[in-house]
């Protein structure tokens, strides 16, 4: 019951982040591509890949921590489902090079990314 509360907390956090983080973006990039949505699953999938290692490597003990951070705020903060919709949306207006390209580069560049939180996490952790 303890760690679900602190995964409760940790995805309150997360949802409001991945909100006006998303925000920001659409006001700096506009809105004629899911820059908002990319920018938060990017972020996300370094963090996850760089909490990973930390907490295997560091911090083995502490169990509220994990689900606190990589489960709940980092659940929240990224945007899958978003993605999806943005993806279909694009799909369905006729956008399909745009749509495409969402696609492509959401999954190959936050793959990236967390091979790329996993490596600077090892290069201090490890």
């Amino acid at each position: 019951m303890y760690q679900s509360l602190f995964i409760a907390l940790g995805g309150a956090f997360g949802a409001v982040s991945r909100f006006w983080l998303s925000q920001f973006i659409y006001q700096i990039l506009g809105r004629g591509y899911p820059w908002g949505t990319l920018t938060v699953n990017l972020i996300g999938s370094f963090s996850i890949g760089f909490l990973y290692i930390f907490f295997e490597s560091r911090l083995q003990g502490v169990t509220e921590l994990k689900p606190f951070l990589m489960v709940g705020f980092l659940g929240a903060l990224t945007t899958f489902s978003t993605f999806s919709l943005d993806s279909l949306l694009l799909i369905e207006n006729g956008f399909w090079l745009k749509a495409i390209i969402n696609l492509v580069s959401s999954v190959l560049i936050c793959l990236f990314a967390v091979w790329f939180g996993t490596f600077i996490s090892r290069l201090f952790f490890n």
